[in-house]
């Protein structure tokens, strides 16, 4: 899996260098008619011609199309030397429009900002246009068709309360100030300084309102990875399928396969996205101000099948750090990236159960719980989940509902752990294994049920990259039916 947190360093790059940069050389080309400053004051347009001759472009930003190793793309590019990005009326119309001819061509929109905001010689009527932007940025994604955004060094006000906030995918280059009012300005307005490493890439990055830090360097890379799975279709599989079981079959004891999946070194997503896929690029965060690693949220390619992936991460979900609120609120974003790109949706169940706690019943984990299940039965693109390990309580039932779901042979799904059941019923937890047998917990009875569509077998001598190859061409073979 890569997820990538490219935390390189980089150097300020003009608007013309960045689209050198990361489009095929020679590829792109101007859609920016030229500006009309006419009906300005003459003070002002004195201001936008030295503007012009320091930054060397008509405007703060600059559109156009070009190509990412050979995929077409909109490009929208500010420009910081041009009176500090700011966006007045010309220039917001200039990102509108761009916008609006790439969802008539049904292409992808990358951004890249720096830029301070509205401009101030414009007033409120530059301000207002900022609607315009995300009304156009809305009715792109509403099309189906993906809004890559790149912050750079820096990015406020307006510009980051707009357009630089309404990305599929968005990323932040190292160091770059990123916030909605500028600290010298709330220094001035407040009589203090702002508190220092709030209004950065990396702690929005750590927050969950962004999914990375990247430096411009890797932008064509991290583009050529989501492009590839938001454009590319669909390749041939190259991974092996093992027959599925039959319905009917009998198994192991369900305690055995509960302390299988209990065990260390039990296959997880990690290992399906590491041995089953490829292009991973991991999304971290809500973007809405939360991020929990129990979780894991990824754009990536199943045995050649492109899908937003996720899935519960076993191996980290322990006592101090069960899969609370936050997970689930990111596993509805993996739903709503889904649906808004028109990519089958993968969900992973593995999770010994949901966060019991007062942070978590004060952070509506029943409620998420609901939502993430309400969300999954309106889905409208196709749905495969998983379940791959421990299938316990309301965590789980979270990510089930779906076209197809499929089970390794030692999963199992239970309303509660089997040692809560036996307390319920016994007083004791000492009859969790006969509580698991009698509530048919297990993969095989699951499928004998209609309540799992297929099994995958498992092997006495799988490693978890054999199963997870296993598990990944299953998928494969579904989404592709």
């Amino acid at each position: 899996m890569i997820a990538f947190d490219v935390m390189g360093t980089s150097r300020r790059w003009t608007a013309r260098e960045l689209i050198d940069l990361v489009l095929d050389e020679g590829s792109f080309t101007s859609w920016d008619a030229p500006v009309d400053i006419s009906g300005h004051p003459d003070a002002y347009q004195a201001e936008l011609r030295a503007a012009q001759d320091r930054a060397g472009t008509d405007e703060s930003v600059l559109t156009g199309e070009g190509r990412v190793n050979g995929r077409p793309v909109a490009f929208i590019v500010n420009e910081f030397g041009f009176l500090a990005g700011s966006i007045g009326v010309a220039a917001a119309e200039r990102i509108a429009g761009a916008v609006r001819r790439a969802t008539a061509a049904g292409i992808p929109v990358v951004a890249s900002t720096s830029s301070g905001g509205t401009r101030m010689q414009e007033g409120t009527r530059a301000f207002v246009h900022m609607i315009e932007i995300s009304r156009a940025l809305m009715e792109h994604r509403a099309a189906g068709l993906a809004y890559i955004v790149h912050l750079r060094h820096p990015t406020t006000g307006g510009v980051f309360a707009s357009w630089g906030s309404l990305g599929h995918v968005t990323v932040a280059e190292p160091g770059a100030l990123v916030g909605f009012l500028g600290p010298k300005v709330y220094q001035a307005l407040n009589g203090r300084p702002f508190p220092e490493g709030v209004q950065t890439a990396e702690n929005l990055a750590a927050k969950g309102i962004i999914d990375a830090v990247a430096a411009a360097e890797d932008l064509r890379w991290l583009l050529d990875q989501a492009l590839a799975v938001v454009v590319d279709p669909v390749a041939p599989s190259t991974l092996e399928r093992r027959p599925p079981i039959e319905r009917g079959a009998d198994g192991p004891p369900a305690w055995e396969s509960i302390t299988r999946t209990r065990a260390a070194g039990r296959v997880g997503v990690r290992d399906l996205l590491k041995h089953g896929a490829e292009g991973t690029l991991r999304l971290r965060g809500t973007d809405e101000g939360e991020r929990d690693e129990t979780v894991i949220v990824a754009l990536t390619r199943l045995d050649g099948v492109p899908c937003v992936l996720v899935g519960q991460d076993h191996s980290r979900q322990t006592a101090e750090t069960p899969m609370g609120p936050a997970a689930l609120r990111e596993a509805r974003r993996a739903m709503r990236l889904a649906g808004e790109l028109r990519l089958p949706l993968v969900t992973i169940v593995d999770t010994p159960g949901a966060e019991l706690s007062q942070r978590a019943e004060e952070g509506a984990i029943a409620g998420e719980i609901a939502r993430c299940i309400a969300t999954l039965v309106t889905m409208e693109v196709p749905t495969v989940s998983v379940i791959l390990g421990q299938g316990c309580g309301g965590g789980a039932l979270a990510l089930l509902p779906a076209d197809t779901v499929l089970a390794t042979q030692h999963a199992w799904l239970s309303p509660l752990p089997p040692e809560g059941a036996s307390v319920i019923m016994h007083g004791t937890p000492d009859h969790a294994a006969e509580m698991a047998a009698s509530q048919g917990v297990r993969a095989v009875d699951l499928l004998a049920g209609g309540e799992v569509h297929a099994v995958v077998p498992e092997h006495d001598d799988d490693t978890p990259a054999a199963l997870a190859r296993a598990v990944a061409a299953e998928i494969a073979h579904h989404l592709r039916q």
